[in-house]
This record gives C-alpha cells, sequence and structure tokens, in this order.
C-alpha cells in the first residue's frame, strides 16, 4: 500500500509539472509538441477546444484499442496517469499570466517541465498516454531508451502540426520535444545510471578483496586467456553507482598501475542489492 501511495503522489506530481509546461509556456507562446498533447495542442489552436477534455477523449479511445497491450498494473497507472494530466490540464488553463513570451525561452523550459513531468509519471509505472504507452512498447521488446522512443514517435504530428503554427514555432517545437525527451531519459535513467567495470589485472585477487572489503561491494571474477600470448586470464566485472567510479579507479591504481580497465555506462541493474 504504501508503494502504491508513493506511486500515484509521483504520478500527480509528475502530471501537474506536465501540464504546467504546456498551459504556462507552450500554449502562450503558440507552441506545439508531439503524440497525443500535439494533437490536443492543434484542436486549441484550430477549434478552441479544452486541452485537458480533448487529452482524455483521445487518450480514451487510444485505451480501448490497445489495452491487450500493457499488464494490469500498467494499465492502472496509465489510466491514472491519463487522468491526472488531463485533469491538470483542464485545471490550469488560462489560470495565470505565461511565465515568458520569448519564444527560446518557451520552448527549451516548456520542454524541460513536460520532460521532467512525463519522466516522473514513468518512474512511477504509468504513462501519459498516447505515444507515451508506444514508447514505452518500444522500450520494452526493442531496446530503444523511453526519451528516443517519444521522439521519434512525435516528429510525426510536430510535422503535421507546422501547417497550423508555422514553420518558425514548428522549429522552437522541435527544441522543446528534444529537450522534452533528453529529460525524460535523465529523469528514468539518469538518475539511476550506473557503470560496469571490467578489470583485467595480474592482481584480481587483491583488486577483488579491497572491492568487497572497502566498498562493500560485489564482484564477479570471469577466467579467459589472451587471444594472442594465449595466457590465462582473470578478469573482474563489477558494477558501481557512478559516484563510487572514482573511488574504484583509485582502488585499481593502487593495487596494480598496468591493469587494463574497461568502464561502461549501465542504465538499469535488477537484481539483489541494486533497486529497479
Amino acid at each position: 500500500m504504501k508503494e502504491h501511495v508513493k506511486n500515484i503522489l509521483l504520478l500527480m506530481a509528475g502530471a501537474l509539472i506536465f501540464a504546467a509546461g504546456i498551459n504556462y509556456l507552450a500554449i502562450p507562446n503558440k507552441l506545439s509538441e508531439g503524440g497525443v498533447i500535439g494533437i490536443t495542442i492543434v484542436t486549441y489552436y484550430y477549434f478552441g477546444w479544452s486541452p485537458g477534455i480533448t487529452n482524455l477523449i483521445i487518450n480514451a479511445i487510444l485505451i480501448v484499442t490497445g489495452y491487450k497491450l500493457l499488464d494490469k498494473r500498467g494499465m492502472l497507472y496509465t489510466l491514472l496517469g491519463i487522468f491526472f494530466c488531463s485533469l491538470f490540464l483542464y485545471l490550469t488553463e488560462n489560470k495565470l499570466t505565461p511565465v515568458t513570451t520569448n519564444p527560446l525561452l518557451a520552448a527549451i523550459f516548456a520542454g524541460l517541465l513536460v520532460g521532467i513531468g512525463i519522466g516522473l509519471v514513468f518512474l512511477s509505472g504509468g504513462t501519459t498516454g498516447g505515444s507515451a504507452i508506444v514508447a514505452r512498447m518500444a522500450n520494452k521488446y526493442l531496446g530503444w531508451t523511453l526519451g528516443n522512443a517519444m521522439l521519434i514517435f512525435d516528429i510525426v504530428v510536430i510535422l503535421a502540426s507546422s501547417f497550423i503554427i508555422g514553420i518558425e514555432k514548428t522549429m522552437y517545437t522541435f527544441i522543446a520535444v528534444y529537450i522534452g525527451a533528453r529529460a525524460v531519459d535523465y529523469i528514468v535513467d539518469g538518475l539511476n545510471t550506473k557503470r560496469a567495470i571490467t578489470i583485467i589485472s595480474n592482481h584480481t585477487t587483491a583488486i577483488a578483496d579491497r572491492i568487497t572489503g572497502e566498498m562493500k561491494r560485489g564482484a564477479t571474477v570471469l577466467h579467459g586467456h589472451g587471444a594472442y600470448t594465449k595466457a590465462t586470464k582473470e578478469v573482474l566485472y563489477v558494477v558501481i553507482g557512478k559516484q563510487e567510479l572514482m573511488r574504484l579507479k583509485s582502488l585499481v591504481q593502487e593495487t596494480d598501475p598496468e591493469a587494463f580497465v574497461v568502464i561502461h555506462e549501465v542504465h538499469e541493474v535488477l537484481g539483489r542489492g541494486f533497486s529497479m
């Protein structure tokens, strides 16, 4: 129950930030967006329809046609995400003075707020609906990052909206969407980024002892041999938080200055000792 409450609060915070980016920065400066929200913004410009209500209706149609793509938990949080995003879009509509009328600043900060908001919704286990549902499927089955998947799907909507908002505003919109995609990746992956380190050394036992003893981290010993020398080698494989990287590098350097070290960026680690 505590986990559900935490996720719902996180989802609500993300939905509110998302709505603020749309209503206080994007719409007042005649910018668009990608996906379903881009469609709702365009219909607002053209017909004057409420973005919140339009967003709810379009996403309801998508949910009905694509509900089989989500598991029960994912469906629940997706429905909550769509509801709260639509609700906050409706409640914040025309309520405050726009933050800025500078289109470049609006594009930058609209992208940040929308990206942070969507990222928080994703962290809760939900989506904002529309292309976000497709992005999660692409992330699950194709290995695409959520930000890149959304960026690709959103381009189609943005190009279509150029007939309403014009080429210049479309260019600013691309800036906003790109920044938003990077913000999504940072929120979802960046806060939990790990480093995987491969260490080849003649002193693997000493290095492993220091890693387990001083850093309180596990290490896996792999057995290999040199392709040219045919000499037997022991290889250490370690996964740590990025904040621990400098300490590990110093530890290896002190133990074996000639050690061969390869550092890989890891976006997700599952298993004992690491959070999801």
